[in-house]
Formats: C-alpha cells, sequence, structure tokens
C-alpha cells in the first residue's frame, strides 16, 4: 500500500505562542441550492449534484420529512438505524454531495400521524420526546461516527412553521397566536436531539416564510416572520440557536430583490431591521442570518413568473445584496433545475436541461468569488503562526478520520511569497483539517494563503485563504 504523501522539508518547531481564534470575514458564503428532486430522486441526479458542484455551489440543502422517513413508529427511535427509518435516498444525497466536495444542510419537518393522534403532517407531536430521539437519530446518523455515512454540518428545524400550510394551528379558536409558542417547543425538543446526536451540528431556528398576515381571520391564517420571531422569543428567550433560517422572497413574482415591504414582513431589504430585532428579543450580541430560501419562477413555464433574462440579473442582485450583510453566511437558491414534481419553476434550467439566460452563469461567477471553502481570517497583529481551518469535504469519501493529509502551503503579501511549509494533518470528523502557518501576522496587513493538498489516494484539493491583521 503506497504511504501519504510525506514532508519534502522537516517542520521547523511552532512557536509555543498559539493564535487566537479568528473570525470568519463576511465576505464569505455558503452558496448552493434547495432541490430535493434533482438531488434525490430524478435518474441523473448524480450527473446534477456534480454540474451544481463544478458550477460552484458548496452547498445543498435538502428538506427530511419526519412522516415520510418514519412512516410506522420505530422500536427505538434513538437508533440511527432503527428498520423502520426509510433514509435511503438522504444516505445517497449526501454520500453524492460530499464526494463532490459539497457541504449539506438537512432541514426535519412534518410529524408523522402514528405520533400526532392521526392527524396531518402540520399537527404537532403528542409527546415532543418523539421528535428528540428522531433528531437524536439522523444527527448521530451523519454525525460523521459511522462508515458510509457522511457528517452533516448544517441543520433547521421546520419549514415555514409561521404558515398554516406546515404548523397548524396558528391561532385558537379564541383568535389567539399559538404557533410560535408551539414551535419554540419544537424546537427546543429537536435541538436538543440533534445536539445529543452531533455535538458538532450547527442548527437553525426560524425557516421562516417571508410573509404573513398575522390574524385569525383568514381563510389561511399565517403569522409574519418579524411577529412569529418576536413571539418565538416570547415564548422562550433562551433558545439556543447558531442562526435564524429565513425565505425572503419578494411580494410578488415580479418585484426585483430591493423590494422593501411593509413590516414586521421580511424581504431582503428588511435585514437590519431583522437582525437589529432578533438580537434585542432574543438578547444576542449578533444573530446570523441564513437564507435557506430565495429564488425567482420564469416566464415560460409559468406565466406569473419573470422572463429569463430578468431572473439572471435578480440572481445576481439578490446574492450582491445578502453578501453586504456581515451576518449573512449562507445563501441558498430555490432551485436548481426545473421538475415536473416540483410546483415551482424557479431553477436556473428548464425541465430539459435548458440554461435560462445567463442564471447559471451568474451563479457560478457569484457562488465562486464567495466560497466559504476559501475562508477569509482576522487575526491581531503580532500573532505568531496563526492556525486555520481548512474544509476538506471530498477526503472524507475514501479517507476515514484520522487520516493523513499532506499539504505544501504559500503565503504571499501584495504577491510576494513571504513563508512556505509543508505538514500534514489528521482528517478531522468533521470533514477539515487544520494547518500552522509560519510567518508573524502584522497589522493593517492583508496575506493570501494558498494550500495544495493531497491524500493516500491522490486526490488534490487547492484552498485559499484570505487573511488580515487587525
Amino acid at each position: 500500500m503506497r504511504r501519504p504523501v510525506r514532508l519534502a522539508l522537516a517542520v521547523a518547531a511552532l512557536a509555543v505562542l498559539a493564535a487566537p481564534a479568528a473570525a470568519v470575514s463576511a465576505n464569505r458564503m455558503w452558496v448552493g441550492f434547495h432541490d430535493d428532486p434533482s438531488f434525490r430522486w430524478v435518474p441523473d441526479r448524480v450527473t446534477r449534484i456534480d454540474q451544481a458542484a463544478q458550477q460552484g455551489a458548496a452547498i445543498m440543502r435538502l428538506l427530511v420529512q419526519w412522516n415520510l422517513a418514519a412512516p410506522q413508529q420505530p422500536a427505538n427511535a434513538s437508533d440511527p438505524f432503527d428498520p423502520a427509518y426509510r433514509l435511503d435516498d438522504v444516505d445517497e444525497a449526501v454520500r453524492n454531495a460530499q464526494s463532490a466536495d459539497m457541504e449539506v444542510m438537512l432541514t426535519i419537518s412534518g410529524t408523522p400521524s402514528w405520533a400526532n393522534g392521526g392527524k396531518t403532517p402540520n399537527n404537532m407531536p403528542q409527546r415532543l420526546s418523539d421528535l428528540t430521539a428522531f433528531a437524536r437519530a439522523i444527527a448521530s446518523r451523519y454525525s460523521g461516527r459511522y462508515p458510509g455515512f457522511p457528517f452533516v454540518r448544517f441543520w433547521s428545524v421546520w419549514n415555514e412553521p409561521n404558515l398554516n400550510q406546515f404548523l397548524t394551528p396558528q391561532f385558537n379558536s379564541k383568535g389567539q397566536s399559538v404557533a410560535p409558542a408551539n414551535y419554540a417547543k419544537l424546537y427546543a425538543a429537536a435541538y436538543a436531539g440533534l445536539k445529543a446526536g452531533n455535538p458538532l451540528a450547527q442548527v437553525a431556528i426560524g425557516e421562516t416564510s417571508a410573509r404573513g398576515g398575522d390574524t385569525a381571520n383568514s381563510i389561511r391564517p399565517t403569522h409574519s416572520p418579524g411577529m412569529f420571531a418576536q413571539l418565538v422569543a416570547k415564548a422562550n428567550p433562551n433558545l439556543k440557536f447558531d442562526a435564524w433560517a429565513q425565505h425572503p422572497y419578494p411580494t410578488n413574482p415580479s418585484s426585483g430583490p430591493n423590494q422593501l415591504v411593509k413590516w414586521p414582513n421580511v424581504s431582503l431589504r428588511s435585514f437590519p431591521r431583522f437582525e437589529t430585532s432578533l438580537n434585542t428579543w432574543f438578547h444576542r450580541k449578533s444573530t446570523p442570518i441564513w437564507i435557506t430560501e430565495y429564488g425567482y419562477q420564469t416566464r415560460p413555464p409559468n406565466s406569473l413568473g419573470v422572463p429569463w433574462s430578468t431572473q439572471s440579473q435578480y440572481l445576481s442582485q439578490a446574492i450582491s445584496i445578502a453578501k453586504s450583510y456581515s451576518y449573512v453566511p449562507m445563501f441558498i437558491w430555490f432551485v436548481y433545475q426545473d421538475d415536473p414534481g416540483q410546483p415551482w419553476d424557479s431553477g436556473v434550467y428548464t425541465q430539459g436541461g435548458q440554461a435560462k439566460a445567463t442564471s447559471p452563469a451568474r451563479f457560478t461567477a457569484a457562488a465562486r468569488s464567495l466560497d466559504a471553502r476559501d475562508g477569509a481570517y482576522q487575526f491581531r497583529g503580532g500573532t505568531v503562526t496563526p492556525l486555520v481551518t481548512l474544509y476538506t469535504r471530498r477526503y472524507c469519501a475514501n479517507d476515514a478520520t484520522g487520516s493523513s493529509i499532506g499539504m505544501t502551503w504559500r503565503v504571499f503579501r501584495s504577491g510576494k511569497l513571504i513563508a512556505v511549509g509543508q505538514q500534514s494533518s489528521p482528517l478531522r470528523i468533521d470533514c477539515t483539517v487544520t494547518a500552522r502557518l509560519r510567518f508573524t501576522v502584522v497589522k493593517k496587513q492583508t496575506y493570501v494563503a494558498t494550500f495544495a493538498l493531497n491524500d493516500i489516494n491522490g486526490t488534490v484539493l487547492n484552498r485559499r485563504l484570505t487573511i488580515t491583521g487587525t
């Protein structure tokens, strides 16, 4: 058996002064697609995943319906491999994403009838412990502890719970709001399970739709995202979460990304107020906001959609607006390709695979420039041998945790090479490796660090970090 690529040069002893924690800069985002049919069910799903990855997608969001994943009550609901669970398509999708060097986000939603007294999936479970057990099982399944089952980094709980369609009732028979308080309980139960199954999981709360009526006197009772979040915080201001997930779609199909809607509805332009409000309601200094759904239907095929060329322009504008907010580290477009089983024609490709104007190219240009795998770090001036983390998802497809990953790194300042080194680092369970760079960070100086990584199988990954001295 071939040995891993070893160091060509002896690595000098590292300075004992540890580098302080580095903050990832705002000009990086996890950019990708949410498209269950394209990435899980169509015959050419592997091709679509690979193509999306080649076009710069770094993340894939999937919706995991609890009611479909557990149509029968499991004998041991906390067991990630209880025979009652139906997760084969999810298993395959996360494996394919990993092979394509993409992260995955899973949103769990929908109650099985056995857990809610025979009701529809948008009803609360009778026992919150059942949800906790499912969340623990699925987080364990994708914790990286089991060979063949990849580590999943990002999670969220429920889909658009401010809409009666996904969480009912929104109001009780007296017209009093009940959904936010119920969701606070749902979220807390799921969060406990997710963290028990995988302590490294990053979990988002919310997944709120862009708008709502805030009244029970409606055929379809709903809450606006702002009011919903405020009432969730009122119900439990101590909820733990890593981000608030929001779907900031425009009010009507033709409104552009710059649309500012009436508060407490939330569009992209509402984010500064939403951010401030979330911080106030939940007593936080900062609240990351993940954009986990955004998109524009097109005409054709949808008569209410925008022309293909307009979708292309709006895609670029939307990502540009999201980029301008330092607290938005994620942007997911809904969907990748139109599909007969998906009643939303916002793909950047038609059902037949034709590109809609320049939408794919514009996505690629934006995604590659913001790629969170090529991180941006800030260190205090004077930091010696800064420690950085590299996302190396692709290696987890074939290499076990602890496998040696070799690397050659180079540090440049103003285009001039100032440091170079080689080292190896063990592959961690979350598919990252660390590296210590042998140079001293100078205040107000910006550096570019490049990495050529390799494993025992000859797989090469390249990463590029920006480092700034503060």
